[in-house]
């Protein structure tokens, strides 16, 4: 049974007037939470430090980085955490990783170059488990989706493969921007799906291989082959199977039963493209009727059968975990963990009370995403990772240090500086060197304040922001 907490969320985001009054807040400000008076907040992302002083990039194979707050455990009274402890130390990064972790004030090698985080909190890096860069208004002239109202998702379709061919000279263009912004909410990691459907053919998966060739010193992305229109319903099996070819890393699919109309045949053909090309699975699934709960359980019986598959197979949105009862939830949870099936939710608010903390204690593995920055779907999406372990929060805790501490885990991919006895387990030494300073104090005031981002890294290269030159 629910506990009495969790019912009372769910009143609370079933409530039309108070749903209204968050929605709005979201509009308005790409976020739930605000920073307190005289720190950067959710909304601005400007590097803290403008002055002469501060660098822009680092051109240097091994260097150090000095100042850097790390936490180092829990402040505890009784059994109760109440407070984090952290200290400042010097990061020595050497060819994209940190090879070593120096005290503040030990002795340095002087002829290395050395760089100052001023004092500014060592976060891992964020990571975008589900964005789609290939098609979006983002970058381009403010334009507001059409009212959905009475559409149906098929109605939504159409309206996509009208607007492809007018997004499609832009793609290059518009996945760079949008790189650049997950750059300045601390992202370096993402997973994007990418359509591949008769209207667009290949053209959007090989713009974007160019994009992500360009930027591959920077940004880490996986990419999904998406059949927007429905694998089925649009013919794309061959459309699929090229792109596997062409480099993409999963096989993507939609909705085998609202879109496709046949739920085992669409199924049964998108792991048969992922296990004759040797690739993982990442479907859109987003039906909450009982063929949503049939595909769920479709798709944990077939990996079940395919060893290859298992811990290659991820359901995204997965709505319909939603509709289960405690006793369905922990027994899908408990399936889904046994085949390694990973979920990605973009932690929706509404009448959707999707159970993510039940799931992660049965040891299956969440993940979040942006889904859509700005485009014909959605205007809202902020690209923060930040911003999404706030929500979660907010919808899944009581939050204290404690709790807030480990909502961090789902923007990260469960990497935690503290783990939940409090010992430091991250960084350590040959760890890449990913991470994000953060205008915070602890890993639980960057969540429940959503802190601005100083800098971000990837592999040991300044991609944001900026650092001081240390003297």
């Amino acid at each position: 049974m629910e506990s009495t907490h969790q019912n009372k969320r769910r009143q609370f985001l079933t409530q039309g007037g108070k749903l209204a009054t968050v929605l709005a807040a979201i509009s308005a400000t790409g976020g739930l939470a605000y920073a307190a008076p005289g720190s950067t907040s959710s909304v601005d992302c400007k590097t803290a430090d403008n002055s002469a002083s501060a660098m822009t990039s680092i051109n240097h194979p091994h260097y150090y980085l000095k100042n850097v707050r790390l936490e180092k455990g829990f402040v505890y009274e009784g059994s109760v955490v109440t407070a984090t402890e952290t200290d400042l130390a010097t990061l020595e990064i050497k060819d994209g990783k940190i090879i070593q972790i120096h005290s503040s004030g030990s002795g340095l090698n002087n002829s290395l170059p050395a760089y100052d985080g001023m004092g500014k909190l060592l976060l891992p890096a964020f990571r975008d488990m589900h964005i789609h860069l290939d098609k979006t208004f983002y970058g381009g002239p403010w334009q507001a989706p059409r009212s959905r109202k009475g559409k149906t998702i098929m109605d939504m379709i159409t309206l996509e493969q009208q607007l492809l061919p007018t997004l499609q000279p832009t793609t290059q263009e518009r996945a760079g921007k949008l790189i650049d912004l997950l750059h300045s909410k601390g992202s370096v990691i993402a997973r994007s799906h990418c359509n591949v459907d008769p209207v667009s053919g290949l053209k959007n998966l090989e713009n974007l291989m160019v994009v992500l060739e360009q930027r591959k010193p920077e940004f880490s992305c996986e990419v999904v082959a998406f059949p927007q229109h429905g694998l089925l319903h649009s013919q794309s099996e061959n459309l699929m199977r090229e792109a596997m070819k062409m480099g993409a890393q999963y096989v993507g699919g939609l909705d085998p039963t609202n879109v496709d109309g046949a739920m085992e045949k669409s199924l049964d053909t998108m792991f048969q493209i992922a296990l004759d090309s040797h690739k993982g699975v990442d479907i859109h699934l987003h039906e909450t009727s009982p063929a949503g709960v049939a595909a769920v359980n479709y798709i944990i019986d077939t990996v079940a059968k395919n060893p290859s598959l298992k811990g290659n197979v991820t359901i995204s949105h997965a709505f319909a975990l939603s509709t289960l009862s405690p006793q369905q939830t922990e027994e899908t949870a408990t399936r889904l963990a046994e085949q390694q099936i990973s979920i990605a939710s973009s932690i929706p608010i509404g009448t959707l009370h999707m159970p993510l903390p039940q799931l992660t204690e049965k040891g299956v593995f969440v993940m979040t995403g942006t889904d859509s920055v700005i485009d014909h779907w959605s205007p809202f999406g902020s690209g923060d990772m930040l911003e999404k372990a706030n929500l979660y929060a907010q919808l899944y805790t009581r939050p204290d240090e404690f709790t807030l501490s480990r909502s961090l885990a789902i923007a990260t991919g469960n990497v935690l500086p503290l783990d939940s006895k409090g010992q430091q387990v991250w960084p350590k030494a040959n760890d890449k060197a990913d991470f994000v300073l953060v205008d915070a104090s602890c890993s639980a005031e960057a969540v429940a304040r959503v802190s601005g981002r100083q800098a971000t890294f990837h592999q040991g290269r300044l991609v944001y922001g900026s650092v001081g030159k240390a003297v």
